[in-house]
């Protein structure tokens, strides 16, 4: 087969969807690999290195779509991208189509595969090509969110673990998944108080087991979240619906309860978001205030450290490329029910139902597709 790696174009993207090592495992597998002039360089990986194990450098996304059998990306295509998609063309990337009408009309016209990394879904229920960038994004919303805390930043101006003689910050987090758990633990572990909020008692009876003594759980619902949004400094929102938007769980009228200057941080930007106010910003202008509270919506927040993020979600995606190239789209996903559940456009037909239902589409099952 043949893969081509385009170089990202979504604003301060720098992640890269295959690394050297990468390249040359499927090179050696029999397959051939076009990378775009310096889609690598903003990860650290030159074009000298991906040469070097066999892969070739094209010059133009023109290019690399149009001699490619599979295209590997990490954001989802913008509408420059659209005309260049081919039909029966696969295209593995991030995609969030429930986010994003324009981006769901495009792939469905371009008759090509649409095979989501967030919707790639294990047995246990997991998702192995969402869990890394989860984890980068869950640490970063803290990070990010302490930063837009000071005076310089538009915040209140407060420290969040606090110092002798002064109370740490209150910390909200809405969602006790990958996201919350990896947000949870830096806030903690900065010495801030926190609250962490889920629907499954299970999943909060495990939070209370693994988390130190200032990470506090809660179910979720609109009274806990209204309260503890009163209090907190920083709210960060962390809820997934595998394929779906997500749910507004912070409505616009509890900003009223929080202090000026306090944050939100909302990682589920790119499914809509968990936050009614929020909506999707950039790493250059990364925040805007409603009712006087600052709102953070960088939607690809693991491209501000991209050196970190394209190693860690290529090492998740490696093996699922490896089974594509190998077996073809078809065959792969029958043998990968996982696989399978990323499918989320294919010939036309929108294949999962999060995305038919978010834009009152028609839902084809996959088996129709593939018979």
């Amino acid at each position: 087969m043949i893969i081509g790696v385009p170089k990202e174009i979504k604003s301060n993207e720098n992640r890269v969807a295959l690394v050297p090592g990468g390249a040359e495992m499927l090179v050696q597998n029999g397959h051939k690999v076009f990378m775009e002039k310096n889609a690598g360089i903003g990860s650290g990986f030159s074009d000298a290195e991906y040469v070097k194990v066999g892969a070739k450098i094209l010059s133009t996304p023109a290019e690399i779509y149009g001699q490619s059998e599979m295209v590997m990306k990490v954001k989802e295509p913008l509408s420059s991208e659209y005309p260049l998609i081919r039909k029966d063309q696969i295209i593995f990337t991030y995609f969030h189509f429930a986010a994003s009408q324009d981006l769901t009309e495009a792939i469905i016209k371009s008759k090509c595969v649409a095979i989501a990394y967030e919707t790639v879904q294990a047995a246990d229920g997991s998702l192995p090509l969402l869990i890394p960038m989860s984890e980068v994004a869950g640490r970063m919303s803290i990070q990010a969110g302490a930063r837009c805390l000071e005076k310089t930043h538009g915040g209140v101006g407060v420290l969040l673990g606090g110092v002798p003689g002064v109370q740490p910050a209150n910390v909200a987090i809405v969602g006790g998944g990958v996201v919350g758990i990896n947000a949870a633990k830096i806030a903690a572990g900065l010495g801030a108080r926190v609250q962490i909020f889920d629907i499954n008692l299970d999943r909060l009876r495990y939070l209370d087991d693994v988390m130190p003594r200032n990470v506090q759980t809660l179910m979720s619902n609109p009274e806990n979240i209204r309260q503890a949004v009163n209090k907190a400094s920083l709210v960060v929102g962390a809820v997934l619906i595998p394929g779906a938007k997500a749910p507004h769980l912070v409505t616009r009228d509890m900003l009223k309860l929080m202090k000026p200057g306090s944050v939100i941080v909302d990682v589920a930007v790119d499914q809509g978001g968990c936050v009614e106010s929020i909506h999707p910003t950039t790493h250059e202008n990364p925040t805007f205030e409603v009712d006087g509270i600052v709102h953070y919506g960088v939607a690809n927040m693991p491209g501000a450290v991209p050196m970190t993020s394209t190693i860690a979600l290529t090492n998740a995606t490696l093996p699922f490329a490896i089974q594509l190239a190998k077996h073809g789209y078809p065959k792969a996903v029958q043998n990968n029910k996982a696989l399978a559940l990323g499918v989320n456009i294919a010939n036309g037909a929108v294949t999962y139902k999060g995305v038919a239902d978010a834009f009152g589409l028609a839902y084809v099952p996959l088996d129709e597709v593939l018979h």
